[in-house]
């Protein structure tokens, strides 16, 4: 299994680049390989100033080894090593009027000193951050989520859209920081979903990534900004940076088991403000979008 989605997800890297490379029409990917002292490594690919993006990376990792002590205790085990392999990505365009977008597919396993696989898992998912509330948008991006999980279990989408709702949470802030998408994690083998099961399903979604966002960044990509909505956007990605360095779990485990620094931190946008007690005009369409973000909406 390990193998299997390892592969996948490098292809799935390509196919993803090779598209946002073609939209953007300027600047390429970089492309960092690295290798992690105590086991594995990964593929980082960066994208900067382009046309559409200004920055965004897509990387790949597969790291092994012993389970860090602080990881241990977390799972509540003892001398366990582990195989750890993902996708992740975030894109930070130029445009205000275009959303950011993560996305995250990932497996897990854990063996005894025997090296018998006794724990494992697949994880992931995606969501949407704009700085404008366009709702048809979040409707299409919604609804793309939820046609690759019905295929799956009719359940799914609503059970992965409230989870992600409840993740991507400012909790310190009282609002979401963004209009949400899927979130799923510890997706084990039950008497209904096999690991293989769980393979489809997680391969549906990333599958699907491009279609969700995709036409989004076609439609917005060209529309007209003022400088003080590239500033509302500035102060909005703050509160993506105070959500992936005090919530986020992939960063805390990226940095606990030593992954590379750079590629942790790579979601993080170039261009941000922090503006003292700021608040948006009332009936602004600034406004709008923190009402949705303090409310969540069920999109479709």
């Amino acid at each position: 299994m390990k193998d299997k989605f390892f592969n996948y997800i490098h292809d799935l890297q390509d196919t993803i680049t090779s598209k946002l490379e073609a939209i953007d029409g300027k600047a390429t990917f970089q492309e960092d390989l690295w290798k992690r002292p105590e086991g594995g490594g990964g593929r980082t690919r960066v994208i900067e100033n382009g046309a559409v993006f200004e920055k965004g990376g897509v990387n790949i990792s597969g790291v092994h080894g012993k389970l860090p002590e602080s990881m241990q205790a977390y799972f509540g085990v003892k001398d366990a090593d582990f195989f750890a392999c993902g996708l992740s990505l975030v894109l930070h365009p130029k445009n205000p009027m275009v959303p950011t977008v993560h996305a995250n597919w990932r497996y897990f396993e854990m063996y005894d000193q025997a090296g018998n696989i006794v724990d494992q898992w697949f994880g992931g998912g995606q969501d949407l951050t704009p700085y404008y509330l366009f709702e048809d948008d979040a409707t299409h991006f919604h609804q793309t989520c939820k046609t690759a999980c019905d295929k799956h279990h009719p359940e799914f989408y609503q059970n992965y859209k409230a989870r992600c709702d409840d993740y991507f949470y400012n909790a310190h802030r009282n609002e979401g920081r963004g209009v949400g998408g899927l979130f799923f994690d510890y997706c084990k083998q039950t008497d209904a979903m096999s690991m293989q099961n769980w393979y489809d399903f997680v391969t549906e979604v990333g599958n699907s990534f491009l279609e969700a966002y995709v036409p989004i960044v076609e439609k917005r990509k060209g529309l007209d900004y003022t400088k003080a909505q590239r500033d509302w956007q500035e102060i909005r990605r703050g509160r993506y940076v105070e959500f992936n360095l005090v919530h986020d779990k992939g960063t805390l485990f990226g940095l606990k088991t030593n992954g590379r620094i750079e590629s942790i931190l790579m979601s993080l946008p170039p261009h941000v403000q922090w503006v003292y007690d700021h608040h948006p005009e009332k009936g602004s369409d600034e406004e709008k979008l923190i009402n949705v973000l303090q409310n969540p909406i069920d999109w479709v």
